[in-house]
């Protein structure tokens, strides 16, 4: 699992407060939120994922109101 830093991820953080990965095409929804949580210390509120073109799974995490998805991305080294 990696993050995302494209143009679009970007807004996303400001915006909606959420973080896109790259996540192996064998997770689901339920073990992403778990390794996101554990793994940035953070509260899930919700994820969507989306299979890509390139075979590739996109997982979109919103964190809860109490989380700050700008302080993982920086943490990241995203922005």
């Amino acid at each position: 699992m990696y993050p995302v830093s494209t143009e679009k991820s970007i807004n996303l953080i400001s915006k909606q407060n959420t973080l896109t990965f790259i996540v192996d095409k064998g997770m689901n929804k339920n073990q992403i939120k778990k390794e996101v949580e554990e793994s940035y210390a953070v509260k899930v509120e919700r994820v969507n994922v989306q299979h890509t073109f390139q075979g590739k799974k996109r997982a979109f995490v919103k964190l809860s109101k109490e989380s700050s998805a700008m302080d993982v991305a920086s943490k990241l080294k995203i922005l």
